[in-house]
């Protein structure tokens, strides 16, 4: 098979001229380890953004298909490469033989040895005494099977095809059936529940055979009836028999419709007229041709190009198509609803993963679906009210944190995407960026973002994702989000939009804390933690306090609208770049270390972050390293879960020597390209982006220089124009790093630094000790320059009766890192009531600058007591009040005691108690603050309390089981 063509010009490297031959599906089926888990991509055929994937299912798959397993449950009509359990619907499994007692459940053994995929097209044996061949094919809603049973041997083979209506992934809530005559089987399904967030919503399909079944019967989950035409629960199915004794394959058409069996009929009726498999199968992989052949490589090796033609397949997978051929789709209101001729409505968005650099992708070289994807966004938002997170079918999930459909339309637009309602697109996000639905159950676009308006971000107590409290990482895709708003805004014309959530794209700013130099969870009382900035989170847990599938190490470069405000708040270039140094020891270490987890949405950037510190050769590097030892032509190929075509899509970046820089805008990055040639078909503008780099290889990562349209291009970003009116790249590909190309001052991609605070502050510890009439506490005021000019600040105090505070005053901001700090004592006047204090803290800038108001605790207790001795151990917060419960998470899950419930047994903070003869002070820090310690080996200086004591009282609480 040829698949390389010679362009125009003697000597220039061959382009790949047929991309379908390298795909191979099987990649990334398998899992990667511990940090990555699986993989999840499907191997059977599909067309590009296509509403059917008909692919197998194996046991043990909660996503559907898992290399490594032994048996095949069923081929079923959907896929995605998801992180929870979703779609796998009706799955059909034939079986040589009889029946059994319980179909539903019914595997079939299957092994490698003749498994074959590729694009369009997948088949396999399933079976070992009576083995039986399924060949698959599939149209944008219709598929093909044809089922090859073995011959019969002494009589006739009983031929069956299970129909497994209620064999969803995730179950099935309700399923109904119906044989019709001799060759016919439809029904409905309704299942849902996607990352357990009560979303539902209704497949119909119609089967239709080549030949008459000689008997059926179907089943309900407790029992067959032989002979029934119709079942009507969550488990129902039906079983059709065939004589194979003149021909041992039997096809079966199968389509889909989420508005009716009739318009799975019309889909088949319109996308599958004949029952040729070969001639679907070639009309599906000539889709494939014409649709990889928007990016043309040259040169590489067989594994690259087959690893990179396979990446942008999975690429081109989803949102998928979710209207009928007829235009018909059921809407986010549950009516039926019709699109313009020539428009498709999409569905199936994983925002989260995708904005970063799918949706960038897709829309450069498909922007005319691009557009179809934004305008069915929009569709959403009118139909169900509120903007769609996650949107599965026609239903929200909310999963996952950050409103991140936002930035996905907006790269959509930025990336070529036009044709869909701007206005109306903006009016739903600033809704939803401004306001919650607050009836009971509702679904929330951005829930606490009321909080959040008047604070500047997201209170850690009042917001949770699947894993823990997350108000750090929240807070840093809202202000993404919120970027991304701002970039539509301008574009629709609309300034003072524009210009509000501009200011409010740099609210990552009120996250970080100058103490530690890493962005960080604050509580409603606006305190950070105590203690470093990453700590690692508890063994069993996915991530650290405060951020959602991470830790603050792999959060900390999450600001890609203003990178250069993030070095500059870090301590400038040369303290950033060594902890990124740092960072990279490690590539895929997982959730819960502080080093890059490649296999993670949110460190896809952050190679590119040395761009910017004036080290682009260790963007190089890393980006070569990562696509070079992560990623295989091999089932376990991946880093990490492909997110519907998340990690993919990483991968035709990296191999293409860009990447998209900051969501909502058309900025590109630059590194090393891996092959000597690629050109990119830009549609509609009847231009090209031609990318030339000869000699590159796996080997030669690093660029020693670059030529833009025959101009010395020294820096490592390109002009927007690139995007849609392309151009030609020359790289110069080098072996060995170039640490003078592209390092100067205007070298590095844009950085949106409007709106930025002059200086950032925070005190710790959060809270002092201070003993009447005695030793006194110790509060350090940190200061960070960010986008002002101030070389000191000053501190006030504002002292509660019977506190005085002492010390210098000034924080001196050091020239280079831009920081400093101010040591402060506090004391407490002798007579002075124990119990807790705020203390009211506010540094000053120069003039026209902001302000920066903290607050410190001052614990007020005789020194060596109980009291300060416990109050110096205490790490979490165990009691919440029933208005704001969130604020406590006593069990790691978001439980707490609730503190009305506490008082009316009599243990009230602060009062004293008396147990058993013994009297104690119950614990009174203020809401939100903590109030007990885990026992953890902890030694305690009690002496002052229990001078005389006969005896200890300890009060304590068990939980996640038993302990002594």
């Amino acid at each position: 098979m040829t698949t390389l063509s010679k362009p125009k010009g003697a000597g220039e490297t061959a382009l790949v001229s047929d991309p379908a031959a390298y795909v191979d599906p099987l990649i990334g089926t398998g899992r990667g380890g511990e940090s990555v888990g699986e993989i999840n991509n499907f191997p059977g055929p599909a067309a590009p953004f296509g509403m059917m994937q008909f692919s197998p299912d194996t046991e043990g798959s909660y996503a559907g298909y898992q290399y490594h397993s032994g048996k095949i449950k069923g081929f079923s009509l959907d896929h995605a490469s998801v992180g929870c359990t979703a779609f796998g619907d009706v799955p059909l499994l034939p079986v040589a033989g009889a029946v059994g007692a319980t179909p539903w459940d019914r595997t079939e053994p299957f092994t490698h040895t003749d498994e074959r995929a590729e694009a369009g097209y997948y088949a396999v044996t399933t079976g070992v005494d009576a083995p039986v061949r399924t060949e698959l094919t599939a149209t944008t809603r219709t598929g093909l099977a044809a089922f090859t049973f073995p011959a019969a041997t002494g009589g006739s083979t009983q031929a069956q095809v299970l129909v497994k209506g209620g064999g969803s992934l995730a179950g099935a809530r309700k399923a109904d059936l119906a044989v019709t005559g001799d060759r016919q089987v439809s029904g409905s399904v309704t299942t849902g529940n996607f990352c357990g967030k009560g979303n539902e919503y209704t497949l119909h399909y119609a089967i239709t055979f080549d030949r008459p079944f000689v008997a059926h019967g179907t089943w309900d989950g407790t029992s067959v009836t032989a002979g029934a035409d119709t079942a009507n629960a969550p488990k129902a199915g039906a079983y059709l028999t065939f004589d194979t004794s003149r021909g041992r394959t039997v096809r079966a058409k199968v389509s889909m419709s989420y508005v009716s069996v009739a318009g799975a009929q019309a889909n088949m009726a319109a996308e599958m007229p004949g029952w040729s498999l070969g001639d679907v199968r070639s009309r599906t992989r000539d889709q494939w041709t014409q649709a990889l052949r928007k990016i043309r490589v040259g040169g590489g090796t067989t594994d690259e190009r087959k690893m990179f033609y396979t990446f942008l397949y999975h690429s081109l997978m989803h949102p998928n198509t979710f209207n009928d051929t007829d235009g018909r789709y059921i809407g986010f209101d549950d009516e039926i609803r019709t699109l313009p001729s020539g428009h498709t409505q999409y569905a199936d968005f994983s925002d989260w993963d995708t904005y970063r650099s799918l949706a960038p992708l897709q829309a450069m070289l498909f922007p005319r679906q691009a557009g179809d994807m934004a305008q069915s966004l929009v569709h959403d938002a009118e139909q169900g009210g509120w903007w769609p997170r996650w949107p599965v079918a026609n239903g929200y999930t909310g999963q996952m944190t950050g409103d991140s459909s936002v930035p996905l339309i907006a790269s959509l637009y930025a990336y070529g995407a036009r044709d869909f309602d701007l206005k109306g697109a903006l009016k739903y996000l600033v809704k939803g960026a401004t306001s919650v639905d607050h009836t009971p159950g509702a679904y929330q676009e951005r829930p606490g973002v009321e909080s959040y308006l008047e604070r500047g971000y997201a209170d850690n107590d009042a917001v949770r994702g699947d894993h823990s409290r997350v108000g750090a990482s929240v807070t840093l895709e809202w202000a993404i989000d919120d970027f991304a708003i701002a970039q539509l805004a301008d574009a629709a014309g609309d300034k003072a939009t524009a210009r509000t959530f501009t200011r409010r794209g740099q609210n990552w700013q009120n996250i970080l804390n100058p103490a530690t130099g890493y962005l960080s969870p604050r509580g409603a009382d606006g305190r950070f933690q105590d203690g470093p900035g990453y700590r690692p989170p508890p063994q069993g847990t996915f991530g650290q306090d405060g951020f959602d599938e991470g830790n603050a190490a792999q959060y900390n470069w999450l600001v890609p609208q203003d990178t250069a405000g993030l070095i500059e708040a870090m301590g400038g270039r040369t303290a950033a770049a060594a902890r990124l140094d740092t960072f990279f020891t490690r590539l895929n270490a997982g959730p819960n270390q502080p080093y890059m987890w490649a296999g993670n949405e949110v460190d896809f950037g952050v190679p590119w972050v040395y761009n910017h510190l004036g080290q682009p050769w260790k963007t190089q590097q890393h980006v070569r390293e990562i696509a070079t030892t992560l990623f295989s032509p091999t089932p376990d190929g991946e880093p990490g879960n492909d997110d519907l075509g998340a990690q993919s899509s990483w991968y035709v970046w990296a191999a293409l020597g860009l990447y998209p820089a900051t969501p909502g805008t058309a900025d590109l990055t630059v590194h090393g390209p891996l092959f000597p040639r690629v050109l990119l078909d830009l549609p509609g503008t009847g231009r090209d982006l031609d990318i030339r780099a000869p000699g590159a290889a796996a080997g030669t990562p690093y660029v020693h220089g670059l030529r833009l349209d025959g101009r010395t291009w020294d820096r490592t970003y390109l002009p927007r124009s690139v995007v849609r009116e392309g151009g030609r790249l020359d790289f110069t590909p080098a072996v060995r790093p170039d640490t003078s190309w592209a390092t100067g001052a205007k070298a590095a991609p844009p950085s949106y630094r409007t709106g930025e605070h002059a200086f950032l502050a925070s005190v710790t510890p959060a809270q002092a000790v201070a003993a009447p009439g005695g030793k006194g506490g110790t509060l350090t005021v940190h200061g960070q320059r960010l986008g002002g000019t101030d070389r000191t600040l000053t501190v006030t105090a504002k002292a509660p009766a019977g506190l005085t505070v002492s010390g210098d005053r000034r924080i001196r901001l050091a020239p280079g890192t831009g920081s400093g700090t101010a040591q402060l004592t506090v004391k407490a006047a002798a007579g002075t009531q124990p119990g807790y204090r705020t203390l009211p803290l506010t540094v000053t800038g120069g003039r026209g600058t902001e302000p920066v108001r903290s607050t410190a605790i001052v614990l007020v207790a005789p020194e060596g007591g109980v009291v300060a001795a416990l109050a110096g151990v205490y790490t979490g917060t165990g009691v919440a009040t029933d208005g704001n419960p969130a604020e406590g998470d006593f069990d790691g899950a978001g439980n707490s005691y609730s503190r009305e419930a506490l008082a009316a047994a009599g243990l009230i903070g602060g009062q004293q108690r008396e147990v058993s003869g013994t009297h104690f002070v119950w614990p009174g820090p203020p809401a939100g603050r903590p109030d007990n310690a885990a026992a953890d080996g902890q030694t305690l200086d009690i002496a002052a309390d229990t001078r005389g004591a006969r005896r200890l009282v300890l009060v304590g609480s068990a939980t996640n089981g038993d302990h002594q």
